[in-house]
């Protein structure tokens, strides 16, 4: 098992995994002093391309990025979103795992799904490929953006694909969304990390698209957080910078050459 793996494992009930996600190495390098986890999300797709469904994320934009990232990360253990239509069946899906985890050289893969993709989720650990899964709602292939758990038949089949999630080889699994008692419940009843993104502080760890935290984007989703306002930031020093060239303020001698 990937010793990092194994760390994160060890932090069940002992203490909070930290994971953000990340597009870029300027940022990962940032990240990856305080993270357990940095996650390449296929959100890139909404929050760098202004892509209206993350189905419009490829496989050649998520290595990309993902190669930027890993140049960031020294500690924390990298995941990789496989995106849309990349593991319909066992077959693609290592297919392109494989290359994923070749190109970025990141430590592990992410899946959207339950039961329908245990024979993936194992074709993949037979292989030695890492996977982490994700639960509740499933951007991908998602219709109505809405908390999961309210009925009772619901609870039980995202319970029941959790444990089958685990039985199949995960090491971990985002709740996205998920009522309070029930991811308590699935954070209590596996032995997995859980990682919570509007699923409550019940889960072992929580997860964030870093451009929410800090204020970049325009989202809205009552999950999110914003612990700076980065977009005023930005918007000052471009603001700063204007004035100073036309006011030929800048560059001053210093930021010059002469023989």
């Amino acid at each position: 098992m990937n010793i990092k793996i194994k760390k994160i494992l060890n932090k069940k009930n002992k203490s909070k995994v930290i994971c953000l996600t990340a597009y870029s190495k300027n940022v990962s390098a940032i990240l990856d002093k305080y993270c357990d986890l940095i996650l390449v999300g296929d959100s890139l797709g909404s929050v760098l391309y202004d892509y209206k469904s993350t189905k419009e994320v490829t496989l050649d934009i998520m290595i990309n990025h993902s190669k930027s990232v890993r140049r960031g990360v020294k500690k924390s253990l990298m995941v990789v979103d496989m995106p849309y239509n990349t593991y319909r069946n066992p077959k693609e899906a290592l297919k392109n795992s494989r290359l994923v985890m070749k190109k970025t050289k990141c430590d592990a893969v992410k899946l959207e799904g339950g039961k329908k993709i245990i024979p993936i989720v194992k074709t993949l650990v037979k292989n030695k490929i890492p996977v982490m899964g994700h639960l509740g709602i499933l951007p991908q292939t998602e219709k109505k953006f809405t908390f999961k758990g309210k009925k009772l038949d619901e609870r039980n089949r995202i319970l029941k694909d959790a444990k089958l999630l685990e039985k199949a080889g995960i090491f971990s699994v985002v709740l996205e969304c998920i009522e309070t008692k029930l991811a308590k419940k699935i954070t209590q009843q596996l032995d997995i990390i859980t990682v919570g993104i509007g699923s409550s502080v019940n889960c072992d760890g929580q997860v964030l698209v870093i451009d929410d935290l800090i204020g970049l984007s325009q989202s809205k989703f009552k999950f999110i957080k914003k612990y700076v306002n980065m977009s005023q930031i930005i918007n000052s020093a471009v603001k700063k910078y204007k004035s100073e060239v036309l006011k030929k303020q800048f560059p001053k001698a210093k930021h010059s050459f002469k023989n």
